[in-house]
């Protein structure tokens, strides 16, 4: 059970950024709920309420768009300026009820390693904005999963993304709707492809076609290192050939 001994719920930026950067008692965030809920928390946490702090919604801005850090996953599947294959990953993170909880900054900061929104975050060059007590700075996602202490008393508060690249995804799970156990996300960029793959990792991570087989994945109940290791070579092919290059 979590034991949570104070709620907080900041009306600015400013005040939430403030009540994180307390060293004197451990806090966390609270964006839509889903992680706060689901995790054991340590006894006396105080939780700091982001919904009226930092904003949601989405705009494009030339050849990127960007998403509030507490827009809804389901808000994210339904506006038009969306790129259709975060459209079509955003659907694999949970049922209806969830995604209408669950917000695009909270995917982020939790880093889940079968994120398929995660990956496609990733191939569409996700900019993440970090706001903390020395101010805001854009990081590339996939130096904040690799490392989750920039996120240490700070905030997101903006997930840009470019658009435009023909785009594919592969997956394999137990069944379609299942949690998938590799899924692939691969975009067309200038430099050739950009690939990213799930559960491999402690978080999604951006591969090569050459680097697959080098890969050294967790294993689990659905699956042996190597097992995970074969797939993600066979989905990253695919991806790969539907795209017509090699990453």
């Amino acid at each position: 059970m979590n034991r949570i001994s104070s709620y907080h719920r900041p009306a600015t930026l400013d005040e939430a950024i403030v009540l994180l950067a307390r060293t004197d008692v451990t806090t966390t965030v609270l964006a839509g709920g889903t992680a706060v809920n689901t995790t054991d928390l340590p006894a006396n946490t105080e939780v700091v309420d982001l919904q009226a702090a930092v904003a949601a919604g989405i705009s494009r801005d030339g050849d990127r768009v960007g998403f509030g850090a507490m827009t809804r996953l389901q808000d994210l599947i339904d506006h038009d300026d969306t790129p259709p294959l975060l459209t079509a990953l955003a659907k694999r993170e949970g049922p209806n009820t969830l995604r209408n909880v669950s917000t695009v900054g909270g995917t982020v900061a939790e880093g889940d390693p079968e994120s398929e929104l995660l990956a496609g975050l990733l191939v569409h060059e996700a900019l993440v904005t970090v706001a903390d007590s020395s101010g805001s700075r854009d990081l590339a996602l996939e130096d904040l999963l690799a490392d989750f202490s920039v996120l240490d008393r700070a905030v997101v508060t903006t997930v840009t993304v470019a658009i435009g690249g023909a785009t594919a995804a592969e997956r394999t799970g137990r069944t379609p709707a299942d949690t998938s156990i590799v899924a692939a996300a691969g975009r067309i960029v200038a430099t050739g492809l950009r690939i990213a793959l799930t559960g491999v990792a402690a978080t999604p991570v951006l591969v090569s076609v050459d680097s697959v087989s080098s890969l050294d994945p967790p294993a689990d109940f659905r699956g042996t290192s190597e097992y995970r290791r074969q797939l993600a070579e066979v989905l990253v092919r695919r991806v790969a050939d539907q795209l017509g290059g090699s990453a």
